[in-house]
């Protein structure tokens, strides 16, 4: 059987060099938001899965990311809320789960007023993921 030129196996899903400069530079200026989620993440802190921020993917930026289970979690600002982002997002989403990944998206809001809710709805995608 013939493999599918468009998908990649590889963590980066054949990422450019301008896309690995952007996330080292969205690494360098977190928002309050993708704070606080990554203290919660990092160093395997979530059901001992190892999540990487900013991560490079295909012509994307993720804000978190875990090859183990293949899920990118996204938290959505503001302006995700515009028509022209909701497009957007949803040609996003598309792309990134024709490369077999799950996306779980947030928005700022639910995790700074509620961050206790998204994990654990991370943590029961997880369970699912690992049965």
């Amino acid at each position: 059987m013939k493999k599918n030129p468009l998908l990649s196996d590889t963590m980066w899903k054949s990422t450019s060099e301008i896309i690995f400069s952007n996330a080292k530079k969205l690494r360098e200026n977190p928002t309050q938001a993708e704070e606080l989620m990554w203290l919660s993440l990092r160093n395997n802190q979530l059901e001992g899965c190892k999540f990487r921020r900013q991560h490079p993917l295909l012509n994307y930026v993720a804000d978190f990311y875990c090859h183990q289970l293949k899920l990118v979690v996204e938290i959505d600002g503001e302006y995700h809320q515009t028509v022209e982002q909701k497009k957007l997002d949803k040609e996003r989403t598309v792309t990134i789960e024709f490369q077999g990944l799950d996306i779980i998206r947030f928005t700022n809001d639910e995790v700074l007023t509620d961050i206790n809710t998204v994990l654990n709805k991370i943590k029961k995608f997880i369970q699912l993921k690992l049965l």
